[in-house]
């Protein structure tokens, strides 16, 4: 690249055209009147559900929760077909609500970010693209999200397979025929699960490598009804409101009662009501399912039950069910005929704490048992979680730090929002915020709200440069981790929630797991004091 291409320049820069992306350019553009750009990877909009494309690709919040709320117009016109909306549609949705407020104007695609430089002379952030193209900008804003840096595991020999190999986070646009294939897929987790009912029908032969068995309650989903969509109508103010004020973001509030208010029957009856039901409000019978050992163990039992009742070779169902964590822990998947899957007889699964993968051979897997002759290998192991996207964009602050030595020892912020050595730059649901245990939608409009205010704010007062301070960002370290522990979530040892599926990445809690409507609460007093906690200056 040369010093000499020119300079364009903006009041704002934005690094991603999802959720985030997309809405913090309507909020900066059309609602303040700043000039701003976004900068897009990917040919289109989407983000997220712009790249994963892999088979049985859907999202687990309930459609009517999982768009955005900013405008009723919206609300009103947008159709979701299903109960949990596919890729397909998702990605739909998305166009259309960028075509609806002409936002690809300001968007450039095909354009990857490969560093970003923080002038503090100028007050400037200098950012550099892969084709050599140069921005500057007094604001840098990250909608890069929390799942979009896959993770590969490094498995000695993958590059002499002699077959094709896919990751679920970067699937080809015009998919991939399984026909009469032997596939391997590595990976149980929300994709996986996603993923191994859609592989096995097509495939010739599925084999599942399965480190950690997991939970997962049915989706059931099904077309949405004329008479749900006019319930909805009726009811919408009411449905965002609940979103609003619930911890985890969603259209559902969890119940008051605990585990042991009940007796075994009633419990039992409760739970038989909620897997017939389906998806994540599994989780909401109970009060006490994420805080207490031995009531989230009722839960825990019942799912494993309902495993083994479901996976008819006993082999595999106890493989399945073999779950070392406490139920939700994890992200809890919801599946469409997941373990039904099993049953099939073009479908086995190797348990990977017996029989280690040894290395990938150019004809398949060998593990420390045997070899696994395969012609397509999926892996379905999931992202280098929420700092990954953010480090790949080569950050670096006041002083030249690069944001990489900043978080040495594990994303050190404040609200998620910004890092102390680094001015001007925000992070939308970075780690250290509700993000990733939340409805995403829920959680992106607060923080795309919250940076828009902040700036208006910042504007009026004549005011240019914010930066959050090392103290600032030592007591909310705290508060994440106090959060974090007066749950169960830490307990899951494998979680990428603490990063533990990327190896050497820090083990450190990264969401904050104090819940969405306690999270408001705080950024909207740390706004009301004058932005506590960071240092203004013009």
């Amino acid at each position: 690249m040369s010093n000499n291409t020119p300079v364009a320049s903006y009041d704002a820069l934005i690094i991603g055209a999802g959720f985030s992306g997309m809405y913090q350019l309507h909020s900066l553009r059309d609602r303040l009147g700043l000039k701003a750009l976004v900068l897009e990877a990917g040919s289109g909009v989407g983000g997220t559900w712009y790249w994963n494309r892999y088979p049985g690709a859907r999202c687990d919040s309930e459609s009517h929760s999982y768009n955005y709320t900013f405008s009723k117009e919206l609300l009103a016109e947008w159709r979701w077909s299903e109960r949990y909306p596919e890729q397909p549609e998702i990605l739909r949705y998305l166009n259309h609500v960028a075509d609806r407020f002409d936002l690809k104007r300001d968007i450039r695609f095909d354009t990857r970010v490969t560093g970003a430089r923080y002038d503090e002379a100028a007050n400037l952030w200098h950012v550099t693209t892969e084709t050599g193209e140069r921005y500057a900008a007094q604001y840098l804003i990250t909608a890069v999200g929390c799942l979009s840096t896959a993770n590969v595991p490094k498995i000695p020999g993958l590059e002499e397979f002699a077959g094709d190999w896919y990751h679920t986070g970067q699937w080809p646009h015009g998919g991939v025929d399984f026909t009469g294939k032997r596939v391997g897929q590595i990976g149980t987790g929300s994709t996986g699960i996603q993923a191994v009912p859609v592989i096995a029908a097509q495939a010739g032969h599925l084999t599942v490598f399965q480190r950690t068995a997991n939970y997962s309650v049915p989706a059931h989903n099904a077309p949405l009804t004329p008479e749900f969509q006019a319930w909805l109508d009726s009811n919408r103010e009411e449905v965002v409101q609940t979103m609003r004020s619930t911890p985890n973001g969603h259209p559902f509030t969890i119940s008051e009662r605990k585990v042991f208010d009940v007796d075994a029957e009633e419990r039992e009856r409760i739970y038989e009501a909620a897997w017939a039901k389906g998806g994540l409000q599994f989780r909401a019978s109970f009060q006490d399912l994420l805080v207490d050992k031995t009531a989230n163990d009722t839960a825990a039992d019942f799912i494993k039950r309902k495993i083994r009742s479901i996976v008819k070779d006993p082999r595999k169902a106890a493989i399945l069910s073999d779950i070392d964590h406490p139920y939700a822990a994890k992200r809890p998947p919801i599946d469409t005929h997941y373990f039904e899957a099993y049953n099939r007889d073009n479908v086995d699964i190797v348990n990977l704490r017996a029989e280690p993968i040894e290395r990938i051979t150019p004809n398949g897997i060998r593990t420390s048992a045997r070899d696994y002759p395969l012609d397509i290998i999926v892996f379905a192991t999931g992202f280098d979680a929420m700092t990954g996207p953010l480090l790949r964009l080569n950050i670096q602050g006041a002083g030249g730090r690069k944001l990489a030595e900043a978080w040495e020892a594990g994303p050190r912020n404040y609200l998620g929002l910004q890092v102390a050595g680094f001015p001007n730059l925000f992070t939308i649901t970075g780690p250290g915020s509700p993000s990733v245990l939340c409805n995403m939608p829920i959680a992106i409009e607060q923080h795309v709200e919250w940076i828009t205010d902040c700036i208006d704010a910042m504007r009026k007062r004549g005011l240019r440069r914010i930066e959050t301070t090392e103290a600032a960002m030592d007591g909310w370290v705290a508060e994440v981790n106090r959060a974090a522990d007066a749950t169960l979530l830490p307990q899951a040892k494998h979680s990428w929630y603490l990063g533990a599926n990327v190896p050497g990445k820090p083990r450190v809690f990264m969401p904050y797991a104090g819940g969405m409507a306690h999270y408001r609460r705080i950024c909207d007093q740390v706004a009301a004091k004058g932005y506590e906690g960071f240092v203004l200056s013009d």
